[in-house]
């Protein structure tokens, strides 16, 4: 603090002035560590370096990792525009390429703070090289670098989609033909078959990636060279930036780019992550559920479950748990996504990292590998699965409907004798099976009596009756697209393999243009190195 003495009316004053701001560049620093706290105690951005990852190249590709790629971007695109002289270029070249490698050294530096990499470059050459900071600012570069992260985590996540619908649809198509309950309102409905079931969730985790790939086109949308918000006085190419870093194009709007955008496409992503966690919420649910009953149908093979320690007998699904946790804390991140956000005055950096900050992505692609876990160890006793509808009344509905179609009883009829037949089974523990035929035909003619129906026979033999309300005959005999047929499931079975090859080719063809750009990059600031000083 300094202080200056005045003189007023007699009377000397003492006038505290502010401190000036700090210059993270100049503040002193021998290690990552030592740079990344010196920057966090003044505020400056710095992430943790035990920050999450999804992939071993995301965490390869950190703030270090960016702002240098943008220096080398930068200094290309400046030589190429004719924006500084070729001497310059190859100063800011030598200055920028010395920088990336005295971080491969043991004792190297990978500072996340714009000025303090900087700061190992102009060391190295002179203060000349700064001028690779012309037209732009922390603003711009760290939404750049934020928009890349989202970009490759967002990737990740459609990868290890990718792999649990392999998996899914593996599983399919061994249960095309096990039967099993469909559950309305936690009630056995109607039966279906486990390969169906598991079809219908692959295909919402398709819609996640049919999301991914729409939100591409604006996830990878570059915002560099606005600088602020407002551009600069320099013509900067920001096309040509946008091409060298990866990204499909610009954010045109100067403000948009650093100062709206990040709202969008972090609340468009993180509710990408939000609706796969409900969906693998609800899929492990329903595999816990059968941990209830003495006899589960559906359950993880011995060797991936774990003992009580007191009580012998257990068998505990961890593998479902650590699934369902991960599900919650993936939904409760893109909530906190979504509060961090909501309110922030414009232009605070509050709302622009939530996502890297939380942890979101790295937690959404653990909670995929702890499905898939799950998936790989999952046995079906297909015969339990029968004895399960067998021991109630799922197959009711389709004798109403049967009656219907094939012997022209009003539906409200035949829907009032199977309630009757239920009714008067379930106090006996009567089943299909087991109820006696005379009981059927009896409560047939009291329902048309109720009805005030010509009395008539019941219009099927025992035999008839007993098969027709079989869970196998009437997922057999159902009709019409998307059902649980055997037919209609390998129809879509088929149709979802198709497309999980697409998807594994458009992600592969992202990958490769991201791959692609980085040559190019690479390339076109190699040979603005001096010779002696070119890798």
């Amino acid at each position: 603090m300094r202080y200056f003495a005045c003189i007023a009316g007699g009377v000397s004053l003492l006038i505290a002035s502010s401190a000036l701001a700090a210059d993270t560049g100049q503040l002193p620093c021998k290690t990552t560590q030592e740079c990344n706290e010196s920057a966090a105690k003044i505020g400056a951005n710095a992430p943790s370096s035990a920050q999450p990852s999804t992939s071993k190249s995301d965490a390869a590709e950190d703030q270090f990792y960016w702002l240098n790629k943008i220096n080398k971007a930068s200094t290309v695109m400046l030589m190429e525009e004719g924006i500084f002289p070729k001497d310059v270029g190859q100063l800011i070249a030598k200055g920028v390429d010395y920088t990336i490698r005295q971080a491969r050294e043991p004792d190297g530096k990978r500072p996340s703070d714009v000025l303090q990499i900087e700061k190992i470059m102009t060391d190295k050459v002179g203060e000349e090289a700064s001028v690779v900071h012309a037209g732009r600012s922390r603003q711009d570069m760290y939404a750049t670098f934020r928009a890349a992260k989202l970009r490759n985590q967002t990737l990740d996540l459609a990868e290890a989609l990718l792999g649990l619908r392999t998996r899914l649809l593996a599983r399919a198509a061994d249960n095309l033909e096990t039967v099993m309950p469909g559950y309305t309102n936690g009630v056995q409905a109607v039966p279906i078959t486990y390969g169906h079931y598991l079809l219908a969730y692959e295909e919402s985790f398709e819609r996640d990636q049919q999301r991914i790939s729409d939100a591409w086109r604006r996830l990878n949308l570059s915002p560099m060279g606005v600088g602020v918000m407002s551009g600069s006085i320099w013509p900067l190419n920001r096309a040509r930036l946008a091409e060298l870093l990866g990204f499909d194009g610009i954010v045109e709007n100067s403000m948009d780019a650093n100062q709206v955008i990040p709202f969008d496409n972090q609340l468009e992503a993180s509710a990408i992550a939000n609706s796969a966690a409900i969906r693998i919420g609800v899929m492990m649910q329903d595999l816990h559920t059968q941990y209830a009953e003495v006899r589960p149908w559906l359950l993880l093979q011995e060797g991936s479950t774990y003992t009580s320690s007191a009580m012998p007998q257990k068998r505990n699904p961890g593998l479902i748990m650590q699934a369902r946790i991960a599900a919650s804390d993936v939904v409760g991140l893109s909530e906190a996504v979504s509060i961090r956000a909501h309110n922030v005055t414009s232009g605070m950096v509050d709302s622009k990292f939530e996502i890297e900050d939380l942890g979101l992505f790295p937690r959404a692609v653990r909670m995929v590998d702890a499905a898939d876990r799950v998936f790989d160890a999952i046995v079906v006793d297909k015969a339990r699965a029968r004895e399960e509808l067998e021991s109630d009344w799922t197959s009711t509905m389709n004798l109403a409907e049967l009656l219907l179609q094939s012997h022209q009883i009003p539906f409200r009829v035949g829907h009032g004798f199977a309630s009757q037949m239920v009714s008067y089974a379930r106090p006996l523990n009567l089943t299909p099976k087991t109820i006696p035929f005379d009981v059927v035909t009896d409560l047939f003619g009291k329902t048309l009596a109720k009805f005030n129906m010509p009395a008539q026979p019941f219009p099927m033999s025992e035999a008839e009756f007993r098969e027709v309300m079989s869970p196998e005959w009437i997922v057999t005999h159902t009709k019409g697209v998307g059902g649980p047929q055997p037919a209609e499931a390998a129809r879509m079975l088929k149709q979802a393999r198709q497309r999980l090859d697409t998807d594994k080719a458009w992600l592969a063809a992202q990958r490769d243009k991201l791959a692609k750009a980085d040559a190019a990059l690479d390339q076109a600031f190699a040979a603005l190195l001096p010779k002696d000083a070119a890798h």
